[in-house]
């Protein structure tokens, strides 16, 4: 009877489980193919398109969910208190029909789930894929932020024109705007390379996670450093190309690299270069702390 009891209950739960991932995706398929969407085609707004490291992260997030299912199945069930609370509040953002709730409704319910049922514990067995999945929804961060990089502007467009000025181009530097060849160049917060760096840190991220490295805060610090400084110095690099290209009437080639598949595969080459960075920060941390557990002896 104990063992047909069990039995019931396992088939039980796996049907509570399923049915929720049911209405999971009723709710937010058409919400997530809008974002994959807007992210492939470009169609949807700029703040948005921050966001376009999701068309990886999601997945990635989905995947290590599914992975750690065995280890979530041998977690006792426990209700923390704010489950239902998080619950509450994800139905109530989702219901407000206000874009920037109903995105974040998503991972509020999701947290609200973890803890419903595992508690705390729950949390913690989630917690790396429910940060994607929360860096991943589109929110008006970058549209909060966009106001104070005017610093990182005026420097790209600085170094831009010291660039081109070495290369025998008459460039005239005015804050954010670059003029060459009668034309003008402006670096806005977009071309300030904050969709660049939102996705390096993000791949960063998940790069650490994949290699074991998160427990090392050295590697954590010294990595995502790094990572930060080739983004800027990526960035610079393509708006001193894209002064070129529009300074030298190819509209052409500056259209492949600022609104086509070109400005894509820069950075796609870009993000690429993390995983040789990352193998030699490991190789060096590892190298040196043998070399002080040899010196401790």
């Amino acid at each position: 009877m104990a063992l047909s009891q069990q039995i019931k209950n396992r088939n039980a739960s796996e049907l509570l489980n399923l049915a929720i991932l049911g209405v999971l995706l009723l709710l937010y398929a058409p919400i997530l193919l809008h974002w994959l969407d807007g992210w492939l085609n470009k169609n949807i707004s700029t703040e948005h398109e921050y966001f376009s490291h999701g068309i990886i992260g999601l997945p990635f997030a989905a995947y290590l969910g599914w992975m750690n299912r065995k280890k979530w199945k041998r977690l006792p069930n426990s209700i923390h208190p704010l489950g239902p609370v998080l619950l509450l509040f994800g139905a109530v953002f989702y219901l407000s029909g206000v874009t920037e709730w109903v995105n974040l409704s998503l991972p509020v319910i999701l947290v609200g789930l973890c803890m419903w049922f595992k508690g705390i514990a729950g949390l913690r067995s989630q917690g790396f894929p429910l940060l994607l999945v929360f860096l991943a929804t589109p929110t008006a961060v970058p549209y909060l932020i966009a106001p104070y990089t005017l610093p990182l502007q005026s420097f790209i467009a600085g170094t831009a024109g010291f660039i081109l000025n070495q290369f025998g181009m008459d460039v005239t530097v005015d804050e954010i705007n670059l003029y060459v060849g009668g034309r003008i160049v402006e670096v806005a917060p977009y071309c300030a390379g904050l969709k660049m760096l939102f996705t390096t840190l993000y791949v960063g991220l998940m790069l650490l996670y994949w290699t074991d490295a998160l427990s090392s805060r050295r590697t954590v610090i010294g990595f995502l450093s790094l990572a930060v400084i080739i983004s800027i110095c990526a960035n610079i690099i393509r708006n001193t190309l894209l002064t070129f290209f529009h300074g030298t009437g190819q509209e052409a080639a500056f259209k492949w690299l600022h609104d086509g598949w070109g400005g894509d595969l820069y950075s796609a080459c870009m993000l690429v270069s993390l995983v040789p960075l990352l193998n030699w920060i490991n190789s060096y941390f590892s190298v040196s702390e043998t070399q002080q557990e040899g010196e401790s002896h």
